[in-house]
């Protein structure tokens, strides 16, 4: 049947879900594009060519097993492809929405090489696995047989939610500290529903949360209790808190009003969403609407808030980047996304001051420099550099900074100064069995490798679950009064 059903790809040419006409989706929060319909899955899952080296398996930070699962789906056999997915991803779904596919799998993906464009990988993903949600495929989470130990996980993120659910399988009971007053952490709050709808993440959640896995929602360690409170309470320790602490832009005027953080305009939509009051929105603070929008950074948070600003009714939205765009961060599709719905990319540009133009010290306009790409740095990109063709002005009245994230002083925020961290503030690890220089604390995610990517995430959750079971069973053994029954 292989034969028959697979490496179509020179009859059938690739095709994305249809998008919604940009006039259309800039009016609201939906995602951009419908799922394949079953008939247009199989056929894309069709054109792959099941070749010998899976490139896009060797790409994929998990190492999911993309050409068995195209091709259960191409033969109609959708439960085993979902079930097949879902072996190595807690989250398939949500990776096959906001995964940077052009930069992962079906960048790598061999069609591609050919000219024939990839496999539409990340669509067909998230076909499987909202389609397994629709037929209740998915099933329950449940627990291993009962260890009578505990684990304590900070953080409810890609990365804490992964480790749960994998510790959670193997039988220990696990409760989730985090201080927002929902799970999820930047699939909640910080990457809008246009990318990711709030009931894919909150489905999610509800699925550990009735597998008993206990969330301490609006608990903020350091305050409500130090790290030394939660080691005595729980066996093992997971420190998966993600990377919040936004990076600054060191010029004249920075702290004039309406200059505001990437995180905290985001968050406030999306709390919008959800029907949340938010005072800092509703005062107009962090709502774009009526205003000028300056972005200032060139990565998928920058095109998240230069999308949010569009849908907010903002009356212009620029976007400014001191590289190019063959040089930016961020997806390219995010980039053409934005694009087509408005959004004006200023290349090779980067702020030199923000001017105010009232007693109050509001934001009224930017001076951006011109730049140009210079020699290559330490990372073989060209670093870029004044042009001397002199400054640039634009209106703004809102101005939102998306320079990237940095690690919070965790040591000092835990009251736990032995807490080892690099000079970056990521936590250290031991790279073998991710633990800190803390008997029985482990962590993973951004908050150990920096700034990255959900699936990177995903993957360091399940990383260090199996490393955290190994300890634990370890540490039983060796108190046979704590060994399950």
């Amino acid at each position: 049947m292989t034969a028959d059903t697979m490496l179509k790809f020179v009859a059938m040419p690739q095709s994305y879900p249809e998008k919604r006409a940009a006039e259309a989706r800039a009016e609201d929060f939906r995602e951009i594009a419908d799922r394949y319909a079953i008939v247009q899955a199989e056929e894309q899952a069709g054109r792959c060519s099941q070749c010998g080296v899976p490139y896009c398996t060797v790409h994929c930070p998990l190492h999911n097993h993309i050409p068995d699962w195209l091709r259960l789906t191409a033969e109609g056999r959708l439960r085993e492809a979902y079930e097949l997915s879902n072996a190595t991803s807690t989250m398939p779904e949500i990776c096959g929405r906001i995964c940077p596919q052009d930069r992962l799998c079906e960048g790598n993906c061999v069609i591609e090489f050919t000219g024939h464009g990839a496999v539409t990988i990340g669509s067909v993903e998230k076909f499987i696995t909202d389609t397994a949600w629709e037929e209740g495929w998915v099933e329950p989470l449940v627990p291993g047989p009962a260890r009578r130990l505990s684990v304590g996980v900070i953080g409810a993120g890609p990365a804490g939610l992964s480790a749960a659910e994998y510790l959670r399988g193997y039988g220990y009971d696990v409760h989730v500290y985090d201080r927002h007053d929902r799970a999820g952490g930047l699939l909640t709050y910080g990457i809008p529903g246009f990318k990711l709808e709030k009931p894919v993440v909150m489905r999610r959640v509800d699925r550990l949360k009735a597998g008993g896995i206990v969330f301490h929602e609006g608990f903020a360690v350091g305050s409500d209790a130090t790290l030394a409170e939660l080691r005595a309470r729980h066996d093992a320790i997971l420190i998966a808190t993600g990377v919040y602490k936004a990076r600054a832009i060191d010029v004249p005027g920075s702290d004039a009003g309406g200059v505001v953080e990437a995180l905290d305009f985001l968050t406030a939509s999306n709390r919008k969403s959800f029907g949340d009051a938010v005072p800092a929105f509703d005062d107009g603070s962090l709502d774009a609407s009526g205003k000028n929008v300056v972005v200032i950074g060139g990565g998928d948070t920058a095109m998240d808030c230069v999308r949010t600003a569009i849908r907010q009714g903002a009356t212009s939205v620029r976007c400014l980047y001191r590289r190019d765009r063959a040089n930016m961060p961020g997806s390219q599709r995010e980039v053409t996304n934005a694009e087509e719905e408005g959004a004006e990319f200023v290349w090779l540009s980067a702020p030199h001051s923000f001017t105010s133009a009232d007693e109050a010290g509001s934001v009224a306009a930017v001076r951006a420099n011109r730049m140009r790409l210079g020699a290559a740095d330490a990372s073989g990109r060209r670093a870029p550099e004044v042009d001397p063709g002199g400054p640039v002005d634009m209106p703004a009245d809102l101005v939102i900074k998306a320079l990237g994230f940095d690690a919070e002083a965790l040591p000092h925020l835990w009251d736990a100064p032995e807490l080892g961290v690099t000079r970056w503030g990521t936590v250290l690890v031991d790279n073998k069995t991710l633990m800190t220089s803390l008997d029985g604390v482990f962590a993973a995610g951004d908050i150990v490798r920096g700034a990255s990517l959900v699936v990177w995430a995903i993957r360091d959750g399940r990383d260090v679950a199996a490393s955290m079971h190994k300890y634990l069973k370890a540490k039983a053994a060796a108190s046979p009064a704590k060994e399950a029954a």
